[in-house]
């Protein structure tokens, strides 16, 4: 009996042995995550396709309301007809480079994180390591700065559609709805500069202004701008996250490599 029970308390200590491992392999492994380039990656991935998409639709609309209502000639609007088109495109690739530079930087992440919390025993880093994770921070402070002009641009439709619309709104108002002085109230799209001055009609006043108002073009145009605006703002504060993370990343390697032992990228 007694060799049965010494038996069965060595599997127990065994099997409580195992437990542990297993924990601490897991506490191991959860620490080597780089929640902040994760965090920094779905943000971007987020913004990214609010941006993209949203701004794709609301840039045919756009088209759509200029060609039916503010330029019905097209050599007037054939220039912007272009330059949206190629914006579109524009669109395109900036949905793919950062759905490969958002995995990138995130394996980047990993590898960095790994090597700074030592997670794999002692290693040293290498030149090349560095040099990489050196290019990321250069390569991720330019794109945040341009995001910030991105993000910029991206709020001028939207003040200009909001212009539009708190036009209609005044004409909506218990003051003005049924006087005479209505249809004195106008929109000038080519005041923008987005339509040439000589394009016809360019103005629209009064219960025509108010009946674009209602369309679904606009509707749709005005509320996808604001959308992609937002989304162009979470794609700048991924970045601004993902500057941190790899500065600090890069911080970290660049001092432990003067020392003799370390880590390896």
């Amino acid at each position: 009996v007694k060799p049965a029970m010494e038996t069965a308390a060595e599997e127990n200590t065994e099997q409580s042995h195992e437990r542990k491992g297993c924990f601490e392999c897991c506490i191991k492994c959860l620490g080597g995550v780089p929640y902040a380039s994760l965090v920094a990656t779905i943000l971007c991935f987020s913004g990214v396709a609010l941006f993209c998409g949203c701004g794709h639709v609301a840039l045919a609309g756009t088209v759509a309301i200029l060609e039916q209502h503010f330029s019905t000639n097209t050599s007037d609007h054939a220039l912007l007809s272009e330059v949206i088109q190629l914006m579109q495109y524009v669109i395109y690739g900036i949905a793919s480079f950062f759905f490969l530079y958002g995995i990138i930087l995130l394996a980047e992440g990993f590898y960095t994180t790994s090597a700074v919390k030592e997670l794999h025993g002692e290693f040293k880093t290498t030149a090349c390591g560095r040099c990489i994770s050196g290019m990321f921070v250069f390569l991720t402070y330019v794109l945040g700065v341009a995001w910030l002009g991105v993000f910029g641009f991206s709020a001028v439709p939207v003040f200009m559609f909001y212009n539009i619309w708190s036009t209609c709104e005044v004409i909506k108002s218990p003051q003005t709805n049924g006087t005479t002085g209505v249809e004195q109230i106008c929109v000038d799209i080519r005041q923008y500069g987005i339509i040439p001055w000589n394009a016809f009609p360019g103005k629209i006043c009064g219960s025509a202004l108010e009946n674009i108002c209602n369309t679904n073009e606009f509707y749709m145009s005005y509320h996808l701008f604001i959308v992609a605006c937002a989304g162009a703002g979470a794609t700048v504060i991924a970045l601004l996250i993902y500057m941190m993370a790899t500065t600090y990343n890069y911080a970290v390697l660049k001092f432990k490599s003067r020392e003799d032992c370390c880590t390896k990228f």
